[in-house]
């Protein structure tokens, strides 16, 4: 390995160490306590060493939480190879979309939650990973529109829909662990296979 590559491995592995050291902070003490330099303190580097990475604190949060969307896309995007059945690959997807989040309760809630409260939005913005992320619930409903498995349903309000009751679901199971759920599978696939019926020709 040449001296340029080494040193662009060593920026990277300093990136990811900043990058987990806030997702940290940012879980644990809340992102409205954390600075720059308490991130820098975690890492035993300087502050001015971070703001070689990221300009602020927002473009930190938003690091953290452009890494969750995109690995919820990957992990989706694996469901959508198969093409034959696409009311079925809805429900895996919405199912694979709640496992995710309560895999990874801290990240969902830092994505989802947390984010929005300090930056308008949800990070939608054209070319963005959230718009893709959602742009991928699109057109699994349109594949079930196009394949008459649905009625002629309105794309983007029955993605948001789907989203809707994912997302509650999701939520619900992270912030109230203790409520006497159902038996939780069943629970889960209760209310995707109730929202999709409800479209179903």
């Amino acid at each position: 390995m040449g001296v340029k590559e080494r040193r662009a491995r060593e920026k990277e592995l300093l990136r990811r160490q900043i990058l987990s050291a806030a997702r940290e902070l940012f879980v644990n003490e809340g992102y409205e306590n954390v600075s720059m330099r308490k991130i820098a303190e975690r890492i035993e580097y300087s502050p001015t060493t971070i703001y070689l990475y990221f300009k602020d604190k927002a473009d930190l949060l938003d690091s953290v939480c452009q890494e969750t969307l995109l690995s919820l896309l990957n992990t989706l995007e694996q469901l959508k190879k198969d093409k034959s059945d696409p009311v079925e690959t809805l429900k895996k997807s919405g199912r694979t979309y709640v496992e995710f989040g309560l895999k990874y309760p801290q990240d969902y809630k830092l994505t989802f939650v947390i984010r929005p409260q300090f930056q308008k939005g949800l990070g939608l913005q054209e070319g963005s990973i959230g718009e893709k992320v959602f742009d991928y619930l699109r057109a699994v409903v349109s594949e079930c529109i196009q394949q008459k498995m649905f009625r002629q349903v309105d794309v983007e309000i029955t993605g948001q829909v789907m989203w809707s009751a994912v997302h509650g679901i999701t939520l619900l199971l992270i912030d109230f662990p203790d409520f006497p759920w159902t038996e939780r599978d069943i629970l889960i696939d209760t209310v995707i296979d109730t929202t999709i019926k409800g479209l179903k020709a």
